[in-house]
């Protein structure tokens, strides 16, 4: 096999370990203290705003508008016909605004 194949391998498995790790290690306590259970809880919100505010501030104008509108429209459409939404509006705003 080459070392492309054990370079992805081994990410996956390492992937693995980490993930079933943190669950293993919290499933011996009976119970989870309350700090323990907000910072978890505030991961997703901490994951996402890592990936949306360097993409929202380094990049130009055009994705900055789309997250602006994105996110408006976030309070009003589910999900998946938000990321189409946003999909569409960026495609069009890259395309059709040379500037």
């Amino acid at each position: 096999m080459s070392s492309t194949v054990w370079i992805i391998f081994g990410a996956a498995v390492l992937t693995y370990i980490t993930r079933i790790g943190g669950h293993l290690i919290l499933s011996q306590f009976a119970r989870v203290h309350y700090r323990v259970e907000a910072g978890l809880n505030a991961v997703p919100a901490a994951v996402l705003t890592t990936l949306v505010a360097p993409a929202a501030f380094n990049a130009g104008w055009k994705e900055f508008v789309t997250m602006v509108i994105c996110t408006l429209a976030a309070f009003r459409i589910g999900i998946i016909p938000l990321c189409i939404f946003g999909g569409v509006l960026i495609v069009l705003l890259r395309q059709y605004m040379p500037f």
